[in-house]
């Protein structure tokens, strides 16, 4: 006597799995980036408050990440047949793990970069404070970082427009 396994509540069950991992990592590296960034924009707007509009950038910049887990999510979910309307496809085992494989490369580099993006804003944001005409070089080096979770998005797509 055993225990019976849907396959098709199965594989439900891993693809939502890495739709959920897609946007917690990328959402979790998002917030500890902002927070690095924010951290060291609030100690420049005790001092100077009307530094706030050339600072906002590079305290946001980190945050874009968890658009892009919160992006792939919904994509896989939709594609499921989870977010409303019929399934595209037949759910199994097998699928299943294909969609979960679908949302670790957004979901790493987002946690990665976002973490690693939030440190360099942070550092522009003390350059940004001693010379604000400057405060763009800053938010060119914060972008440069959000290359990689830029290409991890695109890993994530194409996976799921292979599924």
């Amino acid at each position: 006597m055993g225990i019976e396994v849907d396959p098709q509540a199965l594989g439900l069950g891993i693809g939502i799995l890495g739709a959920a991992f897609a946007a917690i990592f990328a959402g979790i590296g998002s917030a500890i980036g902002i927070g690095y960034a924010a951290k060291v924009a609030n100690g420049v707007l005790a001092e100077d408050p009307d530094k706030f509009g050339s600072l906002f950038i590079l305290v946001v910049l980190p945050g874009t990440q968890g658009f892009y887990g919160f992006l792939a999510a919904f994509l896989i979910l939709s594609k499921m047949g989870i977010m409303g309307g019929g399934a595209e496809i037949t759910m199994n085992i097998w699928t299943g793990l294909k969609f979960f494989f679908a949302g670790l490369p957004v979901a790493f580099t987002g946690l990665l970069s976002a973490i690693h993006q939030g440190k360099v804003c942070a550092s522009g944001v003390e350059m940004a404070a001693k010379r604000p005409k400057d405060s763009t070089k800053a938010v060119i080096y914060g972008a440069m970082v959000e290359t990689y979770a830029v290409l991890g998005l695109l890993i994530t797509i194409f996976i799921w427009l292979g599924i």
